[in-house]
């Protein structure tokens, strides 16, 4: 935490003692508003305060009225003993935020596509009204709205749970965003028709790049795995002929006869258990090996 610094409280002393010591010309003016009204001498900080969720529901009556009720869950505490960021700001809490984590998981494709931030007068979303669906005056139709959507039916429609209006404003969201992109493409089948000539797609450009990618990569490795099978026929040529030369000198020292395999290199490995099981089966052939 460090020391407590007393500076902004002993300011008056501070100007007292530099007039005397005649370091400034003339007291300051508010020297005597200082003293009539000091600075506070609290020197405890308070904790900040902990935000509640807040969520509003409608609930149907058993006399078959409905009423508003607004529902508040405070924060859970951390499970760890220690105390820690005890004087940081807590977070506020809303309920379109989890909301719209819940939209934007599902459709990640959805933050990809532009929008226009800038507002005319920053009210829009004060007129719209979302009782009416997710088309709007003034406002584009987007992940947002879904989110506002569902956020009044989950005020206002008696007794519904959060996954009902989830899928009516979703839903409705693909309705719009089909009926939309069935006419951009009939726009644009119309002006291929008068003699428009569009260039590649994001979606063609994009596919190039990686077909590009993918043929710089297939001749990375193509030229890796030569040189490792280069690499390892080399090595494994100076070792074969060192274990045959080895093996010969072994059976001439010896004067035993090892397996040989059809080319005159003695067995290795299961070649000699193969030539066993040849020169058995032939031993068990002879008339008198019974």
């Amino acid at each position: 935490m460090g020391r407590l610094n007393f500076t902004a409280i002993n300011v008056r002393k501070t100007a007292l003692a530099k007039f005397k010591a005649k370091q400034i010309p003339s007291v300051p003016n508010w020297v005597d508003i200082v003293h009539d009204v000091p600075p506070a001498q609290i020197l405890i900080r308070q904790q900040p305060m902990r935000h509640p969720l807040t969520k509003v529901r409608t609930r149907t009556l058993p006399g078959g009225k409905t009423e508003q009720y607004v529902q508040m869950s405070e924060p859970k505490r951390p499970k760890s003993a220690k105390a820690r960021h005890v004087f940081t700001p807590k977070p506020l809490q809303y309920e379109e935020d989890s909301l719209r984590k819940t939209f934007y998981s599902d459709h990640p494709w959805e933050l990809a596509r532009p929008r226009v931030i800038v507002e005319t007068s920053g009210e829009q979303y004060k007129h719209a009204d979302w009782s009416n669906g997710l088309i709007q005056p003034g406002i584009p139709l987007s992940g947002e709205c879904v989110v506002q959507r569902q956020l009044w039916l989950l005020e206002n429609v008696p007794d519904i749970t959060v996954p009902q209006a989830y899928d009516i404003a979703r839903k409705e969201f693909y309705t719009l965003r089909r009926r939309q992109e069935r006419r951009d493409r009939i726009a644009a089948e119309e002006a291929r028709h008068m003699g428009a000539r569009f260039g590649k797609s994001a979606l063609q450009i994009s596919m190039g790049i990686e077909n590009e990618m993918y043929n710089d990569w297939e001749r990375w490795s193509r030229q890796v795995v030569f040189e490792q099978t280069s690499r390892a026929a080399a090595f494994e040529g100076t070792v074969a002929s060192a274990e045959e030369e080895a093996l010969k000198d072994n059976a001439l020292d010896e004067g035993t006869t090892q397996p040989q395999q059809p080319g005159g290199r003695p067995a290795i490995g299961a070649a000699v258990f193969a030539q066993q099981a040849q020169l058995d089966s032939r031993i068990s052939r002879r008339p008198g090996s019974l």
